[in-house]
């Protein structure tokens, strides 16, 4: 078993025996969780216990890590939504516009 460390978010670990980096991004002591992300991207929240367990090793953010996917990822699907609903209510507007000229059009 490696050494017992205490999460803390911005540090960079591996998990020995799974060969894996990850970043430790929060800690809520309170409920006991303390969430990662995988180098792949992944995110997971793991117990405490499930933590103390772990054969850990402290390591430096690895070569071309970009930061969180998943952030940019939700950002992206969140612009996207935004700029929808603007487009639809553009639309609407000009529908009511095409009306009024037809009306001008009429007199």
């Amino acid at each position: 078993m490696g050494r017992d460390y205490d999460p803390v978010a911005g540090q960079w670990f591996e998990d020995l025996e799974e060969e894996e980096l990850f970043l430790v991004l929060a800690v809520d002591p309170d409920e006991e969780l303390v969430k990662i992300q995988y180098e792949n991207g992944d995110i997971e929240e793991i117990d405490l216990d499930t933590w103390h367990v772990l054969d850990l090793e402290k390591t430096t953010q690895p070569d071309g890590w970009s930061g969180s996917v998943a952030d940019d990822e939700d950002d992206e699907d969140f612009d996207d939504d935004e700029d929808e609903d603007e487009d639809d209510d553009w639309d609407e507007d000009d529908d009511d516009l095409d009306d009024e000229d037809d009306d001008l059009d009429d007199r």
